[in-house]
């Protein structure tokens, strides 16, 4: 098979042919249609990541169609489109019992914890608890861009977060997931402030549907301006970037009693920030993580794609090869992608 994959963290990632997977047991190999390129991608790159085992194929957010099955595997077949969430569950564990499979104790992920899906093919373990079926009027490119971003978006504001209409919903990073995340909150009925550095990203912020947009460059305190056009602060935030700023932001620009939810990641140097925890006493705020979102969870996301309520695919941005991606992917430091990148060519 075709695929990009690194030999040493940080250096170049070349296109070469590979070895084909072959399925376990109870699991598929999915011949991939479209992948998305993720900042995530990139922190696996440079070496944040210690699930990560040279050399490595990464890529996370795919959607495919069964090419091969396990002997047990049963609900699927050859020809299934489907997709995959990037935290996968073993089926066995408490979490997993108590269907929490994005925090399973044993979890696996694609691009991470084995090859993933910058390749024409990739194989998915443990595939009757994991997999999605995909409608057969949804493009792979737009399934491949529920991925990591607007599948983790949604449970963070859906799930994690408890936004109901007409709440204010502070999104911090207008990147994929803090834009997924902007489009998810306004299909819910809220408000939305978004902020970013970028003038082109705050401008598509406010064509997904965002009231307000700051960007942090031309504002004194982040925080306090939030406060300010929202009367009081907002009542969930989300951390779409993940950086130690954006994280204080977000929690300090909470109302009393509001919510913030960390969804981009910390790591190397960012992985102990400090929180305002005084604030989080006097206020009795709630401060939650999102990692991933949960295979049984994604009918609902589903339904409100089907009904025209989100549409995901105003995310993507470029449709590019396996050959544009090795220069891209070394390139995601920069914040330079409006929209989300697709991988839809194995050459």
């Amino acid at each position: 098979m075709r695929a990009l994959y690194y030999e040493r963290f940080g250096e170049a990632p070349v296109v070469a042919n590979l070895p084909d997977p072959t399925p376990s047991d109870d699991g598929v190999v999915i011949a991939v249609k479209a992948t998305g390129l993720c900042r995530s991608d990139w922190h696996g790159w440079m070496g944040h990541d210690s699930d990560i085992h040279l050399p490595h194929v990464p890529g996370h957010e795919f959607a495919g169609v069964i090419a091969a099955t396990g002997r047990d595997v049963r609900r699927f077949k050859v020809g299934d489109r489907v997709t995959v969430p990037f935290v996968s569950g073993c089926g066995h564990c408490h979490e997993c019992r108590s269907g929490n499979q994005q925090v399973c104790e044993a979890q696996f992920q694609p691009g991470f914890t084995h090859w993933g899906s910058f390749a024409e093919y990739v194989a998915i373990d443990h595939a009757e608890q994991n997999l999605v079926s995909l409608p057969e009027s949804m493009s792979y490119a737009t399934a491949a861009s529920l991925g990591c971003r607007f599948a983790t978006s949604f449970r963070a504001v859906v799930d994690q977060g408890r936004l109901k209409g007409g709440e204010w919903l502070a999104v911090h990073g207008c990147g994929g997931v803090g834009l997924s995340a902007i489009m998810i909150g306004k299909g819910l009925g809220a408000r939305i402030v978004a902020i970013d550095i970028a003038a082109d990203k705050l401008s598509l912020a406010r064509d997904l549907g965002a009231d307000v947009t700051i960007n942090s460059r031309d504002v004194a305190d982040v925080a306090e301006a939030v406060r300010e056009v929202t009367g009081g602060g907002a009542h969930v935030s989300v951390d779409a970037l993940g950086h130690p700023q954006t994280c204080c932001n977000s929690i300090s620009n909470l109302r009393r009693r509001g919510r913030h939810v960390q969804v981009g990641l910390m790591l190397a140097d960012h992985a102990m920030p400090q929180i305002p925890m005084a604030r989080v006493i006097a206020h009795e705020l709630e401060i939650y993580g999102s990692h991933g979102m949960q295979a049984w969870r994604y009918d609902a996301m589903l339904s409100m794609i089907e009904a025209g309520t989100l549409q995901p695919e105003k995310l993507i941005g470029r449709h590019i090869s396996l050959t544009d991606a090795a220069e891209a992917l070394p390139a995601m430091d920069s914040f330079r992608e409006s929209g989300i990148s697709i991988i839809d060519r194995f050459e």
